[in-house]
């Protein structure tokens, strides 16, 4: 017989992360994950034995390196509770940069004269067009993605948060051909591919996080083409990686952008570069 306490101490052992451990044992005891008060109440209690079952296979998962939300299904990202699951990049707290600068640049009229359309390129699970959506309704937005089982994740998620969201299925650009936007938000891949960090991420799509030798591959492709696809004075927003704010900064400022600016995660780090299109060229 196995208390909750032992089977925190054997997750422990194997070196662990207490809290990915508890939130695990609540999962596998069909308890809240914000309910760690009541775990630790409750340590003397015995874990039962079909618990038991699914506790060791998710640790056995946590221990190969799978990450905590492919095993709980779901990831909170800004107020929202998104369904993940393997072959969809994993929603982080520093994209929340990126969308709290794209709702500053959102008019907060109710019913403006023009539709503003906002495009989200390489979608995911739709973690940045649906935090939008919740907080800008009067935008109009479309969200893309070049693997069909991300974009049927994002769709799902959509459906079930009631967010009316055109999904399109394409490279980048190539997926809304002809179209302009007034806003175009993307986190690309951009981590090198010689990046050891990767070493940590082998569960989650490999296309989703390396962009060439410097990692810049794909933003500098949007950076070129974005124009083609903004109305005059729209803006591009660009997540990218703790040391390459100011390499992007100097491909918006090269390719014509004017207002090119960095924005910084709560940790201080410059996470997020954009600029605005000019009105006339």
């Amino acid at each position: 017989m196995t208390t909750l306490a032992e089977a925190l101490a054997s997750a422990a052992r194997l070196g662990l992360d207490r809290l990915d451990a508890q939130i695990l044992l609540l999962h596998a005891l069909g308890r809240s994950p914000h309910d760690r008060a009541w775990l630790i109440a409750h340590d003397a209690d015995v874990l039962p034995e079909a618990a038991q079952t699914v506790w060791t296979a998710l640790l056995q998962r946590r221990q190969a390196g799978e990450p905590v939300a492919y095993l709980l299904g779901h990831k909170a990202f800004f107020g929202l509770d998104l369904q993940v699951g393997p072959g969809v990049l994993v929603p982080r707290p520093d994209t929340e940069t990126l969308v709290e600068w794209a709702l500053s640049l959102l008019p907060t009229d109710a019913a403006p004269a023009q539709p503003t359309r906002v495009l989200d390129l390489g979608t995911g699970s739709g973690a940045i067009a649906l935090a939008l959506g919740t907080h800008a309704p009067q935008a109009e937005l479309t969200a893309t993605d070049a693997s069909e089982a991300a974009l049927a994740q994002a769709r799902a998620n959509g459906q079930r948060l009631g967010l009316p969201v055109r999904w399109r299925l394409g490279h980048w650009l190539d997926a809304v051909p002809g179209e302009r936007f007034h806003l175009i938000v993307s986190n690309p891949p951009y981590i090198a591919e010689a990046d050891p960090h990767l070493a940590a991420l082998t569960h989650e799509p490999l296309s989703a996080l390396t962009a060439g030798p410097d990692g810049l591959d794909d933003i500098r492709h949007l950076v070129a083409t974005a124009p083609g696809a903004l109305h005059p004075g729209g803006w591009l927003l660009l997540e990218h990686g703790y040391d390459q704010a100011a390499a992007v900064r100097a491909l918006l400022s090269d390719r014509g952008f004017e207002t090119v600016s960095s924005r910084t995660d709560l940790a201080g780090i410059e996470r997020c570069t954009g600029g605005r299109w000019p009105l006339a060229r």
